[in-house]
């Protein structure tokens, strides 16, 4: 009965996960785009990245220590309609300022960024404070659907543009809306269950005192940049440095990607348990896919070990939450929004440094000569070193998750 009273409840977060697949996948898919029709550089488009989730980090810490001063159900609520604002403004800016078209990207993604964080911060527990028999598995589910969803955008967005042009991308834009109007619905006749906060501000810092908080904090900001720096840049990496055509790329590469993260979390919706175990050896298996990618030049081989790298992140940002309230039950909307700001940072740092770096080895004469005797052009050598950057994050992130289990396993 329980379950049925919050059922329209789990569909609008659903659904504003949804949402947040959209405005997290939206611009890396239209990356190459951009830089064709606007002459945008890697720099750049890198920055979009950075924005999007510069602007959620600033969200989750302000929620952080000042959650206890919001009406949490009201901006559950208006959130949705943020995010349709952010996507109307993110399409429309180019037909009014067509010579200001990057100013208009930017206005775009911070209004969207800005829903998203609140998704981060909210949704999770919202999800956590409904009744469950094994909540683990249900904050599971909910990231798949996240997963899921980016699967849906990939293969739409690539779709449309092979259909319509690269041109009409604001059309493409302007259809995603359709997901946020539906949470906007869903969510206006939903009942949102109370969750927790701390009272006062010194609640907050008092956590925060706690080295426990910012293990898990570091453990999932390495999670973040292990997921996101191939989501963002698998496309590109797969076009420019691999030589696969865009469109083969997109679907058997980027959307493969998030067919292996949403099985993952769906698996361990439906049969997972030894959450630290998992998060250890999907550190691992990233790292060694990163690796793969980034130093073999077989099409097919470096098309697989992105599409397994989805397989391997799939637990690190949602396993990581799990770790965390687990931990700190009392924290509530503290210690999520503590996670999201972690996961966020990971997020946002890690695929900008793979831009930066790819910009720099273009302009390095010396690079460029190297580059030339492996049989490489400048910009897939650039690519290439930013992958191996990208290996860290999950390489680190691996230690981490290996104290996290092996400090569980001596507490039980």
């Amino acid at each position: 009965m329980e379950q049925s009273k919050f059922k329209r409840l789990k569909f609008a977060c659903y659904s504003s996960n949804l949402s947040m697949s959209v405005v997290g996948n939206l611009s890396p898919v239209l990356f190459l785009t951009f830089r064709s029709l606007y002459g945008i550089s890697y720099s750049l488009l890198g920055l979009l990245v950075l924005i999007n989730f510069t602007t959620q980090l600033g969200v989750d810490l302000l929620f952080s220590f000042f959650s206890h001063r919001f009406n949490i159900p009201k901006v559950v609520k208006v959130m949705p309609m943020i995010t349709v604002l952010g996507l109307v403004v993110y399409a429309v800016w180019p037909f009014f300022f067509p010579y200001a078209v990057y100013t208009g990207l930017v206005i775009g993604t911070v209004l969207f960024s800005v829903s998203a964080g609140l998704g981060e911060v909210l949704i999770s527990p919202v999800i956590a404070a409904i009744p469950a028999k094994d909540p683990d598995r249900e904050m599971s589910k909910l990231h798949s659907v996240y997963a899921w969803g980016v699967v849906a955008v990939i293969i739409i967005s690539t779709v449309f543009l092979l259909l319509a042009g690269g041109k009409s991308w604001q059309w493409l834009a302007l259809l995603f809306t359709v997901i946020p109007l539906t949470s906007t619905i869903l969510f206006a006749g939903a009942e949102i269950p109370p969750m927790e906060t701390p009272e006062r501000t010194s609640g907050a810092l008092r956590l925060l005192k706690n080295k426990g908080v910012w293990l898990c904090v570091f453990a999932i900001f390495c999670g973040g940049a292990a997921e996101c720096t191939m989501a963002q840049w698998c496309s590109g990496y797969l076009e420019q440095a691999m030589g696969i055509e865009k469109l083969w790329g997109d679907i058997f590469g980027v959307a493969m990607f998030s067919v292996m993260l949403g099985l993952g979390r769906t698996l361990y919706g439906k049969i997972g348990q030894n959450i630290g175990k998992v998060l250890f050896l999907g550190g691992v298996g990233a790292s060694l896919c990163y690796l793969i990618a980034a130093v073999i030049n077989v099409p097919v081989i470096g098309l697989i070990a992105c599409a397994l790298t989805g397989f391997c992140t799939s637990m690190l940002w949602p396993g990581n939450l799990v770790v965390a309230s687990d931990r700190f039950p009392a924290g509530g909307v503290f210690i999520f929004a503590m996670m999201a700001a972690g996961g966020d940072l990971g997020a946002s740092v890690a695929p900008q440094l793979v831009g930066v770096v790819t910009d720099l080895t273009i302009a390095n004469p010396a690079a460029a000569e190297f580059a030339l005797q492996w049989g490489l052009s400048p910009e897939q050598l650039g690519m290439k070193l930013g992958m191996l950057v990208g290996m860290f994050f999950p390489l680190i992130g691996s230690v981490l998750y290996w104290r996290l289990w092996r400090g569980k396993k001596k507490s039980t």
